[in-house]
């Protein structure tokens, strides 16, 4: 089975930057596409980047776009969201995800097949 396990949250003032990692054991990161998905207080899961084998970046609207940034290092079977200019509506429990069916265009959490644990963010004002 693939285990992702998340690292990297914790408290940071707005304006503040964070850089999650995900590390994935099990399987080769070559052909599996990975994404992060966040769950704010009170709200459902809800996408917020993925990264595709060949490095394809999707974001989840303009909410994050600019200031997120997903990137991949194959090598260390890791994947990375730097956070910048946090925001406190970005206080969420962040997940990172994996799976080999994302299209590489629109998010979905359908996609995903594997699930970390989650890393808390929070962010205040």
């Amino acid at each position: 089975q693939v285990q992702l396990v998340e690292s990297g949250g914790g408290l940071v003032q707005a304006g503040g930057s964070l850089r999650l990692s995900c590390v994935r054991s099990g399987r080769t990161f070559s052909r599996y596409s990975m994404g992060w998905f966040r769950q704010r207080p009170g709200q459902e899961r809800e996408p917020v980047a993925a990264i595709n084998w060949a490095g394809v970046r999707t974001y989840n609207g303009d909410t994050v776009k600019g200031r997120f940034t997903i990137s991949r290092d194959s090598a260390k079977n890791t994947v990375y969201l730097q956070m910048d200019s946090l925001k406190p509506e970005d206080t969420a429990v962040y997940y990172c995800a994996s799976g080999d069916r994302w299209n590489s265009v629109s998010l979905n959490h359908r996609d995903f097949d594997y699930w970390g644990q989650g890393t808390q963010v929070t962010v205040s004002s």
